[in-house]
């Protein structure tokens, strides 16, 4: 028994397996057991890449795929339709942009502060039980903002805390359960799970606007709590592993003596200093190209459907050439897309164009993001991995909300350097500079993947 125990948990250096596709050389693998050392991070992330070469590439895992998009629906876009509400909320007078916009920020936060503790509950109780408690927090945050939407406090516990949990749980089952059933088209998987967000945002941002023209933001909110409970619990049900999750350690700080962890984590916490920008300031900048409210709704449904076809987009590509490729190219669409199209966008046309592009660019950071942890570090331990990467996110969010300034709205990093430059009543201009610093984190964090990637293998055209 203890030979049997050695031999599933060895393999030869990540090194060695630049792109996953010697992971079929099993008999070499096999023949460096006696060399194994339990100590080197390369060989323990090997180890966990050895059990991929059993994923079975669908089945079950459809109906986890199908369950995993359904809660990517609500959570990712409620999130990101967070907008729409805010700016009914901002018409009651109810507070400043920055400010509620520090309460949708708190949302999404607590998906990155909370990721390694998450990724503790998902293997102590299981991810049905933990996307049954995601689905219900996130429902009941909803619901209870419904009573809140004139006390300030209580929206920062409903929709910033109890909505945030829901939705920080949610995430770590939907970015570390489908690596257990995909391996050759775990990018494919990945893609389908994060359009489902994407799409989301589109549809949910719709028809929050017209249920808070005929209802209010209050019923908007409760009506919002009982669909996502209504049709999250039943896909939750669905969810299961295919095996038990074994990771027994809440952080594997040897990780960061592997190149390649440390510098994918480090692209991680810089690339997502832009993200929330371009979304953030588009209902701002449309107002100053004196365009129609409806106008920037469409703009920002535009983002979010751009954003769900870049996803699905992204996960093909990922299994076509590779997910770190895919991720670096990412990047560098949406840092070109910030300092190329961003700048000539006076009418709506370029603008139109730059929403494209930069919507495809954002959504393929986080459907990429999953298939590349789960690649280079195998499926047995994408969940701390991933706990480890997203908690470095923190970073970007936390910043990004200490920085806030008064009367900004969206990104507040962004919306100081706007106020510098005369502020979102001002000429276009004034929104460069914002602009440019995205751009600069995206092209930054885009650089760091690619040393990822010639770490792994400096041929240019290889798959990885």
């Amino acid at each position: 028994m203890s030979t049997t125990t050695t031999t599933t948990t060895t393999e030869i250096p990540l090194t060695d397996l630049p792109g996953g596709e010697q992971s079929g050389e099993e008999g070499r693998q096999q023949a460096q057991l006696s060399s194994f050392d339990p100590t080197d991070p390369d060989t323990i992330i090997a180890a966990s890449r050895l059990a991929d070469s059993q994923v079975p590439d669908g089945g079950y895992g459809w109906v986890v795929i199908f369950a995993c998009s359904v809660l990517t629906f609500w959570f990712v876009g409620t999130s990101y339709s967070w907008g729409i509400i805010q700016a009914a909320l901002v018409a009651e007078k109810l507070s400043s942009p920055s400010t509620l916009s520090f309460v949708g920020s708190l949302t999404t936060s607590c998906i990155s502060f909370l990721a390694l503790v998450n990724a503790r509950i998902v293997r102590a109780i299981g991810a049905r039980k933990t996307a049954l408690c995601g689905v219900a927090l996130l429902g009941a945050g909803e619901i209870f903002s419904g009573f809140s939407t004139g006390n300030l406090g209580g929206l920062f516990v409903t929709a910033g805390v109890i909505m945030g949990v829901g939705a920080s749980l949610l995430f770590m089952v939907v970015s570390t359960i489908p690596a257990q059933y995909f391996n050759k088209k775990r990018g494919v998987a990945n893609g389908i799970v994060y359009a489902g967000g994407g799409l989301g945002g589109t549809i949910i941002s719709f028809a929050m606007d017209s249920v808070i023209q005929r209802l209010g933001p209050a019923w908007t909110f409760r009506i919002l709590g009982l669909t996502t409970i209504a049709t999250g619990l039943p896909a939750a049900w669905l969810i299961k592993e295919r095996t038990p999750i074994t990771t027994a350690t809440f952080v594997e700080w040897r990780l960061f003596a592997n190149v390649q962890f440390t510098t994918l984590f480090l692209a991680g916490t810089i690339g997502t200093f832009p993200l929330f920008v371009p979304p953030f300031f588009l209902p701002l900048y449309s107002t100053s190209l004196r365009l129609s409210p409806s106008a920037g709704a469409g703009l920002v449904a535009g983002f979010n459907f751009s954003s769900a076809v870049g996803r699905l987009a992204c996960g093909f590509l990922s299994d076509y050439i590779g997910p770190v490729n895919t991720l670096f190219i990412a990047l560098l669409f949406s840092a070109l897309s910030m300092l190329v199209l961003w700048p000539v966008s006076s009418t709506l046309g370029p603008l139109i164009a730059f929403v494209i592009v930069n919507g495809a660019a954002n959504g393929g950071f986080f459907s990429t993001m999953p298939t590349v942890v789960g690649s280079v570090f195998g499926s047995r331990r994408v969940g701390v991995a991933m706990g480890m990467i997203v908690t470095g996110w923190a970073g970007g969010y936390l910043l990004i909300q200490y920085l806030a300034y008064e009367e900004q709205q969206g990104a507040p990093i962004a919306g100081f350097l706007l106020e510098a430059y005369g502020g979102e009543h001002s000429t276009l201009k004034a929104y460069h500079p914002a602009i440019f610093y995205a751009g600069a984190m995206a092209l930054a964090a885009a650089a760091l993947v690619g040393v990822v990637r010639l770490k792994i293998d400096r041929r240019a055209f290889r798959k990885l």
